[in-house]
């Protein structure tokens, strides 16, 4: 039973102090309203939403945030509760900010400012999480269970500087200022294995501890074969099914070259919108398997017999918010100006945005010659060997440029935020890029790609554009992370090198196989 007081229906000796105003005892009483992290919309559609948990009788609602590694964390709540903290915010634990891909503690957490010098992070506090009703779904694969994204804040009302969607949030604002609106198109391959141990061991198990012990989901390397795909059809279509009920109905779905290697795609999404289906659909694609006593890993490679790279391939365009067309467009080319500086953009910040768009050591090893994957610093028009393959032609309504650096472990907002920054960057300095690769992108003289993440992290620390574009806490956080994972890996691979004729190694396996 509900009631619009507080107070009403609240049985005596309950335990709410006199004089709260909140029966839940849920955050801080009008904690979104008095520091103004609603538009009018967002309050009308609060307001909807709580009727709708009401009406379908909900019994949990996962309230989720997404920490700086991409991964969703969450609690569960009751109706009631996920309803107050739409408008009180909601406690949970800052120390998420605190933990590496091992899900170790990376810096001296109660060291002044959290180990990182932010004056609020100090004692290891909460921050406050306030969802965002435009995310709310219902979960179809979950027992009456809701969900919804949520923004952090601290407790004083001010955002955490370290949250990837409040920085993607803002570098959209930036676009819409210079007059676009961000439509990307999703691309990711990832793996679905079967598990031959329920146990797979944690980090803290030593660096010579195994990996987890897998079979393969599917055999065969026939690629795009229909056969091969229908042999996995049950599970797919879960999978389809799950995701068309959450609103991210797949475009395709296609089996690629490694045994259980799968490719979704899907139509164009705009806006912040974008980088929350990433996270949505790694979660559900994990979440269904593993209801199925599979295990779907967004590992970019891991080391398996015949397993081939997993990429993100984010395919991108600007949209113009005077009169709603697609600005890389042409009637007399394949890109138009505005696309060739995006473009133009894209190179010039590729190397410092590496980290972002593949944040693992692991992912360094997909950039190798003749791997489909790129290794040097070009653009191409309809070539998979390029850095940016551009896919339109003159009159093309659709033309558009896809960027091939990412992984599929990248944090969604980070990479997307990158990409924004960079193309605005072009767009805003008339940047003309060099030539486009004609033929073999693997055979010119350009600038190579990170070599390792190790390579990557010292390209970022010396960066001056994102360091201004995403802000010093920021960058300088994210190196410390990458700093302290990298020197984990080395210390792994010194007391364990991989096998003669491999260069994944366990300690890979380990922090990332069924992490991401």
């Amino acid at each position: 039973m509900t009631s619009s007081s507080p107070a009403a229906g609240r049985p005596s000796g309950s335990g709410v102090p006199p004089g709260r105003t909140d029966a839940h005892g849920v955050g801080q009483p009008g904690f979104v309203a008095r520091n103004g992290l609603y538009t009018p919309e967002q309050a009308a559609m609060a307001a909807e939403v709580s009727g709708q948990i009401r009406a379908l009788d909900l019994r949990t609602v996962r309230l989720v945030v997404v920490d700086q590694h991409g991964m969703p964390r969450a609690k569960s709540l009751s109706p009631e509760v996920a309803i107050a903290a739409m408008s009180n915010g909601l406690d949970f634990s800052g120390a998420i900010y605190s933990l590496d891909t091992g899900n170790q503690v990376f810096v001296p957490a109660f060291a002044a400012g959290g180990g990182f010098g932010i004056a609020e992070f100090t004692g290891f506090p909460d921050v406050v999480l306030v969802p965002d009703p435009a995310t709310f779904r219902v979960l179809p694969w979950a027992d009456r269970t809701g969900w919804m994204l949520c923004d952090t804040y601290f407790s004083n009302g001010q955002p955490v500087p370290l949250d990837g969607r409040g920085l993607m949030r803002r570098l959209l604002s930036e676009l819409g200022d210079a007059g676009f609106d961000y439509l990307a198109g999703i691309e990711i391959e990832y793996y679905i294995v079967k598990l031959d141990s329920e146990h797979i061991a944690p980090q803290d198990a030593g660096f010579a501890a195994p990996p987890p012990a897998v079979s393969v989901f599917e055999r065969g390397y026939q690629y795009l074969s229909e056969v091969r795909l229908d042999s996995v059809a049950s599970t797919l279509e879960v999978i389809r099914d799950g995701l068309a009920a959450v609103g991210l109905p797949p475009r395709s779905m296609e089996d690629e070259w490694g045994p259980g290697q799968i490719e979704f795609s899907f139509s164009p999404i705009g806006g912040l919108a974008a980088a929350d289906a990433v996270v949505l659909f790694r979660s559900a694609v994990k979440q269904i398997c593993q209801r199925r006593g599979l295990l779907a890993t967004f590992m970019c490679v891991p080391a398996l017999p015949n397993f081939f790279p997993s990429g993100w391939h984010l395919h991108e365009s600007l949209i113009s918010r005077q009169d709603g067309r697609n600005e890389f467009a042409s009637d007399d080319d394949y890109l138009s100006l505005t696309g060739r500086q995006f473009v133009a953009g894209l190179l010039e910040h590729a190397l410092p945005m590496s980290v972002f768009a593949t944040p693992t050591v692991n992912g360094y090893k997909r950039f190798r010659p003749y791997s489909f994957a790129p290794d040097r610093v070009c653009w191409a028009l309809e070539n998979r060997g390029a850095l940016v393959r551009v896919q339109g032609a003159p009159g093309d309504a659709n033309s558009h440029v896809e960027m091939r650096i990412g992984e599929p472990a990248a944090n969604p907002y980070l990479y997307m935020a990158a990409n924004i920054a960079a193309g605005l960057d072009g767009i805003r300095r008339a940047l003309d890029p060099p030539p486009p690769v004609e033929a073999d992108p693997y055979a010119t003289d350009n600038t190579r790609l990170p070599a390792s993440l190790e390579d990557a992290v010292g390209v970022l620390d010396h960066d001056e554009f994102f360091r201004k574009a995403f802000g010093d806490i920021l960058v300088d956080y994210l190196l410390q992370m990458k700093r302290a994972e990298v020197a984990r890996y080395n210390a792994a691979v010194a007391q364990n090198p991989p096998p003669e004729g491999q260069n994944i190694s366990d300690w890979e396996m380990r922090e990332y196989f069924e992490f991401f």
